[in-house]
């Protein structure tokens, strides 16, 4: 099967086709980072991350670029109130979302420029639409023509008439057209600069994506990604600039992920109803989260509460079930036992691939691979060795590493060191069942399972896991 895409540009899925063999070049919009990241850009890099590992899973060589903007309005605005210098507010908060990505395993990208890094190639890029008509300097400011454009708004699908000024777009009477969006912004007092031949000032937010595309990438990527807010006005700007200056197409698809709610709002800075990823991975790991997300549509909106956060952790619970060893007496499944489990490893990788095939349908992959964890635990209870599970735990592990889930077994504090005890109590439970002290070998259990160990009995033994 073919993978396909949605394009949001084209509102349909097309089959993926790069621009060069086996190599995919992916841009995707990064934080304006001005405070703690929240679970909201956790959502984004988690579905840029399950992307790129399934395209590198496929065969592709991806060169991942992910952006920060490390000026902007908000940044100066958060450095005035603390009383900081903006550029090192901003590298703190850089540093802390790297070591979130981290925390969440999730892949560094390849290339992570920063608006400020790239100030030459913004001005010369700006310098190259002017000197084409595209834009037009003001009194230290520089402006897009948007009505040169004759395709634009396209990507949202607005009409230009219909439109009014967006997102980080500031309405100025001297502009020659409302809706026409600053290149560059002349330096206010108090504010970070850089010398350009329109005076002192600093970019503006659309062109530094532009720019960074343009330097690391190339004229032309494979996929440009980023969350659904940014079709409009960002990136339906980056087209528009973009494609002026190089006559041609800028990405071949446009992906773009759902946002998080909570309480039935996007989860925003603006809005401050914030979980920072720093507090949730306090109380959850980051295979929660993330199958949070694998059972969901990447498109579509995430609803973040108590009840799906619980949902995922079952079905983590039920992947880690999996990897159990197998039952103490345990002497091998039978042939037909055995059979059935090949059959199931080989329809789930199948099936795996099929579902990822598809948009990257990751609640059908992990449909697959619940189902695989079904045969693995029917196998275990009918007697199969560790040599028995062994192949389909290592396929279970491949498949759900290729969607980021780490899988860490769960361990005592004491790393280990309290296994042999934890034996010898189950040892001396079973002599108390033995002798119909039932009661004491249900104090053993409970006391047991009160301390974080979970006893499974079985008719070829007693297991243990931590819970």
């Amino acid at each position: 099967m073919t993978l396909k895409i949605y394009n949001t540009l084209t509102r349909k899925k097309e089959d993926f086709q790069t621009l060069e063999d086996e190599k995919v070049r992916m841009y995707v919009c990064g934080p304006t980072v001005y405070n703690k990241a929240h679970i909201g850009h956790a959502m984004s890099a988690m579905v840029f991350d399950i992307i790129r590992r399934y395209l590198e899973f496929r065969g592709y060589s991806v060169l991942h670029a992910m952006n920060f903007t490390d000026v902007d309005d908000k940044i100066i605005h958060r450095a005035n109130e603390l009383g900081v210098d903006p550029f090192e507010l901003a590298e703190g908060y850089i540093h802390e979302f790297e070591d979130d990505l981290e925390a969440l395993n999730v892949l560094q990208p390849t290339i992570k420029p920063r608006a400020t890094q790239e100030i030459h190639t913004i001005i010369a890029m700006i310098e190259d639409l002017v000197k084409a008509g595209f834009a037009y300097p003001l009194n230290g400011d520089v402006y897009f023509r948007v009505r040169k454009d004759a395709d634009y708004g396209r990507l949202s699908g607005r009409n230009l008439d219909d439109m009014r000024s967006g997102a980080r777009i500031e309405v100025d009477n001297r502009k020659e057209d409302p809706l026409d969006f600053a290149l560059w912004k002349s330096a206010k007092p108090g504010e970070p600069f850089w010398d350009s031949p329109w005076g002192p000032g600093r970019p503006g937010w659309h062109i530094e994506c532009s720019a960074m595309n343009l330097h690391h990438l190339g004229e032309q990527i494979d996929i440009h990604g980023g969350g659904n807010d940014l079709i409009f006005p960002h990136h339906e700007n980056e087209i528009a600039q973009t494609e002026s200056l190089t006559g041609k197409p800028f990405a071949r698809y446009w992906v773009h992920n759902g946002m998080l709610q909570l309480g039935g709002e996007k989860m925003s800075k603006s809005i401050g109803n914030l979980v920072s990823i720093e507090e949730f991975l306090s109380h959850h790991t980051s295979d929660t989260f993330r199958i949070m997300l694998l059972n969901s549509s990447y498109r579509g909106p995430l609803t973040y509460n108590e009840e799906t956060v619980a949902q995922a952790e079952r079905g983590l619970e039920r992947l880690h079930s999996a990897l159990r060893p197998a039952l103490p007496e345990a002497a091998g499944a039978a042939e037909p036992t055995l059979t059935a489990l090949q059959t199931q490893m080989e329809a789930a990788e199948a099936g795996f691939i099929k579902a990822m095939d598809d948009d990257f349908n990751s609640a059908g992959a992990l449909a697959q691979l619940f189902e695989l964890v079904r045969s693995i635990n029917q196998a275990r209870a009918a007697g199969a060795s560790n040599g028995d599970l062994q192949p389909a735990q290592t396929l279970l592990r491949k498949l759900s590493g290729v969607l980021g889930l780490c899988l860490e077994e769960k361990t005592s504090q004491s790393g280990g060191g309290a296994d042999p005890f934890i034996q010898l109590l189950i040892e001396l439970r079973q002599e108390l069942r033995k002798e119909k002290l039932y009661p004491l070998s249900d104090l053993v259990r409970n006391r047991l399972a009160e301390l974080g160990v979970i006893l499974e009995d079985s008719k070829d033994g007693v297991s243990w896991r931590w819970q």
